[in-house]
């Protein structure tokens, strides 16, 4: 099965129970091959997310991984804020972060698999960004991983932080 239709997979299974724990799934990403990997989720709050957050969505989604058994093998579970470099997954993501930049890498096949610039929002069923001034349109389909690129700045500003600044002066 490929990453990315074993992902959908796993969200569909999975996203129910997140989000009645009051959080969002954010993504699910597949990291390894057959004979085992890294199944990481990636949830989010409305007031960021900790650790107690991330050992008590592993808990509640261990069982339902469990019955559905959607990996052969054995596999390691890593459940996680999205961070600076959070994924983007969903039509939805692509248009709530219209006006940052992302990086974006297709699959294997169009001549260019990799962008970076700033998302332009959704039209239709296309990813539209731009890079050097060119627009480009992309299908979601197409699109193997896609993140963020954040400064420290917005990084702050989408996740609620405060950033402190602390002023050295000599004198």
């Amino acid at each position: 099965m490929q990453a990315n239709s074993l992902a959908v997979k796993i969200r569909t299974l999975i996203e129910a129970t997140v989000e009645r724990m009051g959080f969002e799934l954010v993504a699910v990403e597949w990291l390894g091959g057959p004979q085992g990997g890294t199944l990481r989720v990636s949830i989010d709050g409305p007031e960021g997310v900790s650790a107690g957050d991330c050992a008590d969505v592993t808990h509640h989604i261990s069982p339902l991984l469990d019955e559905a058994d959607p990996i052969s093998g054995a596999y390691r579970l890593e459940v996680s804020s999205p961070g600076m470099e959070r994924p983007l997954q969903r039509m939805a993501d692509f248009q709530r972060f219209a006006g940052y930049r992302a990086k974006i890498r297709l699959v294997p096949g169009p001549p260019r698999r990799r962008y970076t610039g700033t998302l332009k929002g959704v039209e239709g069923d296309e990813v539209r960004i731009e890079v050097d001034g060119e627009e480009f349109s992309l299908m979601l389909e197409d699109i193997e991983q896609a993140r963020l690129v954040l400064d420290l700045d917005e990084f702050a500003a989408l996740s609620g932080a405060q950033v402190q600044e602390i002023d050295h002066d000599d004198q």
